[in-house]
């Protein structure tokens, strides 16, 4: 499914996460039009360019799917406990409504 009009989208949205915020796989997935596809989602942001904040999309329920981008959330002002993020439904970007 990793087809380059999936990955270009997914990288485009992504983009469009406000700093200090996060969106979640499944939430990228949806709005690209491929509900199911989360996974797919996680293997379009390995490998993505630098200008892609790959950092500010993580797993359902605010998990992170990349331990070391827990450094690049804090330093955008994102605060952890027990290994998810705090306030994680206050700071959920959902593309579905906010483009």
């Amino acid at each position: 499914m990793k087809n380059q009009i999936f990955v270009t989208q997914v990288w485009e949205i992504t983009k469009l996460i406000p700093k200090g915020r996060v969106s979640t796989y499944g939430a990228i997935a949806k709005a690209v039009g491929f509900p199911n596809h989360s996974r797919h989602v996680g293997k379009a942001m390995s490998g993505c360019p630098k200008d892609v904040p790959a950092h500010r999309v993580v797993a359902a329920g605010g998990k992170l799917s990349v331990p070391e981008f827990e450094v690049k959330l804090k330093a955008e002002g994102i605060s952890f406990r027990y290994g998810k993020i705090e306030n994680f439904k206050e700071l959920f970007w959902n593309p579905m409504e906010e483009l």
